[in-house]
C-alpha cells in the first residue's frame, strides 16, 4: 500500500547499479507528492479535454500523463466531472488573475491597454493546447458552475473593457463591452487550430489584430429585440432534413454524448425505430452534421467569389455570410468544430480536409504572409462565435453588420 501523502510513480524501474537495498528501493518506487501536482492534473485534464472533448478521455488516461496511477489521482479529484469544473474555473480564475495583474490605471490609456493584451496574448501562447476548454465544453457544466465560472469571464470582460472605454470614451457601453469580448476571442482563437507560428511572430500578429478592433468603427447598435415569435421561413417538409437540422442543434446544446436518438426523432414527431429509416446510427447522423456545414460553408465562400468585385470585397462577403449562417443556427459551429473525435478515424481525416480547404480558400485571399492569413481566418471565425454569444445570436441585420465590422478587422486590419 502507498502511504496517504504519497503517490505510484509510473516511470520504468531503473537498473540497479550496485549497493541497494529492499528499503532503498522501495523508496525509488515511490515519489513524494510535488506540491503543484493538483495543478500538473488540471492543466493535463485541460488539455486532454481541448483536444479530444469531455467524454472521450478517461481519467486514467489522463493520471498516466502525469505520471500517477488512477487511484492516486481521485485523491485530488472525486470524478471526472469535478475535474472539468476545476480545470474550467481554474483557467478562468488565472486568466482574469494575469489581466489584472498587468492592467496599471497609471498608465496612459493605450499603455495600459497594450500591457493586457500582451500578457493575454503571452499566457494563451503558452496554453494553446488548453486555451478551448471552456469556449467548447462547457456544454457539459452544470447551471450553478456554469454561472458561476460565466461570472469570472464576465469580469475578465471589464477588465479589458476598462482601458478600452478611455480610449474610446465617445462610445457606447454595448460597443466597449463587444470589443473587450473580441480582444479576447482574437486571443483565444489560436487554441481552435494547430497552425505553428513562432511565439514573437504570433504575439506581433495577436497585438496587430486586436488594435484592429479596438479601432473598429462599429455600425450602431439596434434597439433591443422585441418580445414575440420572429418570421423565419417556411418550414421543411423532409424528415431526413428536419432529422439533420434537430440533430445539429441538439448537439450543439447538449454534446453529442448527451444526445439520444429517441430525444432526435421526438423533436421531429417520429419515434427511435423510424429514424434509422433515414441514418444508420448516431453517428451517421454526426457525419451528416459536419458535411452538411461543410457544405453550406463551401457554398457560401463560391457565392461570394462569384458577386465579389475585388479580394478585399470578396473577403467582406465571406464574413457576411459566415456571420449570416451561423446566427442562423448558433449551434451548428460548436458541433462542427468540438465533435470531431466522436467519428471514426477515416470521416475524421476527409471532414478535416474540407474544414482546411474552406479556411485556405479564404486566407488565400488576404494578402501577407499565408500562415498568418489562416490565423486571421480563425479570429474571424472566433468573432461569429464568441461576440455572438455575446449578443444572444440575434440575427437582425444591424447586429449581423456589426459582427461583420470585427470580422472585417481581423482580417483586412
Amino acid at each position: 500500500m502507498v502511504a496517504d501523502r504519497s503517490e505510484v510513480d509510473l516511470a520504468p524501474a531503473r537498473r540497479d547499479t550496485g549497493g541497494s537495498t529492499p528499503a532503498t528501493e522501495a523508496a525509488k518506487s515511490v515519489r513524494r507528492r510535488p506540491k503543484d501536482r493538483k495543478v500538473q492534473i488540471i492543466r493535463a485534464a485541460a488539455r486532454a479535454f481541448s483536444d479530444r472533448g469531455y467524454y472521450p478521455v478517461g481519467v486514467d488516461e489522463i493520471a498516466a500523463e502525469v505520471g500517477i496511477s488512477g487511484p492516486a489521482l481521485y485523491r485530488h479529484f472525486a470524478n471526472k466531472y469535478a475535474l472539468l469544473v476545476a480545470a474550467a474555473e481554474e483557467g478562468a480564475k488565472h486568466l482574469l488573475g494575469i489581466a489584472r495583474a498587468a492592467d496599471d490605471p497609471r498608465l496612459e490609456p493605450t499603455a495600459r491597454l497594450d500591457a493586457v493584451i500582451k500578457a493575454l496574448s503571452e499566457h494563451t501562447i503558452e496554453i494553446r493546447r488548453e486555451a478551448g476548454l471552456y469556449r467548447w465544453e462547457r456544454r457539459y457544466l452544470e447551471r450553478a458552475d456554469r454561472i458561476r465560472i460565466r461570472k469570472i469571464y464576465d469580469d475578465l470582460n471589464a477588465t479589458v473593457a476598462a482601458p478600452i472605454a478611455q480610449l474610446r470614451p465617445d462610445a457606447p457601453p454595448e460597443d466597449i463591452a463587444m470589443m473587450a469580448a473580441a480582444v479576447l476571442s482574437a486571443v483565444a482563437s489560436i487554441s481552435a487550430h494547430r497552425t505553428a507560428l513562432s511565439g514573437a511572430r504570433l504575439l506581433s500578429l495577436l497585438h496587430e489584430m486586436c488594435w484592429a478592433l479596438v479601432r473598429a468603427e462599429l455600425p450602431p447598435a439596434p434597439p433591443p429585440p422585441q418580445p414575440g415569435p420572429a418570421t423565419k421561413g417556411l418550414p421543411v417538409t423532409s424528415k431526413r432534413e428536419q432529422l439533420l437540422t434537430e440533430a445539429i442543434r441538439i448537439f450543439g446544446r447538449q454534446g453529442y454524448h448527451e444526445a439520444s436518438i429517441e430525444e432526435i426523432g421526438a423533436a421531429v414527431g417520429i419515434n427511435a425505430s423510424s429514424v434509422y429509416r433515414y441514418f444508420t446510427s448516431k453517428s451517421d447522423l454526426l457525419a451528416a452534421a459536419f458535411y452538411r456545414t461543410g457544405d453550406r460553408v463551401a457554398m457560401a465562400i463560391t457565392e461570394a467569389l462569384a458577386e465579389a468585385t475585388s479580394r478585399p470585397n470578396a473577403v467582406r462577403r465571406i464574413a457576411e455570410r459566415q456571420a449570416k449562417l451561423t446566427f442562423a443556427m448558433p449551434e451548428i459551429m460548436p458541433v462542427y468544430y468540438a465533435e470531431f473525435s466522436n467519428l471514426p478515424p477515416a470521416e475524421q481525416h476527409k471532414l478535416r480536409a474540407i474544414q482546411r480547404q474552406n479556411v485556405l480558400e479564404w486566407a488565400n485571399l488576404l494578402d501577407g504572409d499565408p500562415i498568418e492569413a489562416r490565423f486571421r481566418v480563425h479570429a474571424a471565425i472566433g468573432q461569429v462565435i464568441d461576440v455572438g454569444r455575446l449578443v444572444r445570436f440575434d440575427s437582425r441585420p444591424a447586429q449581423l453588420a456589426r459582427v461583420t465590422a470585427l470580422m472585417e478587422a481581423v482580417l483586412l486590419g
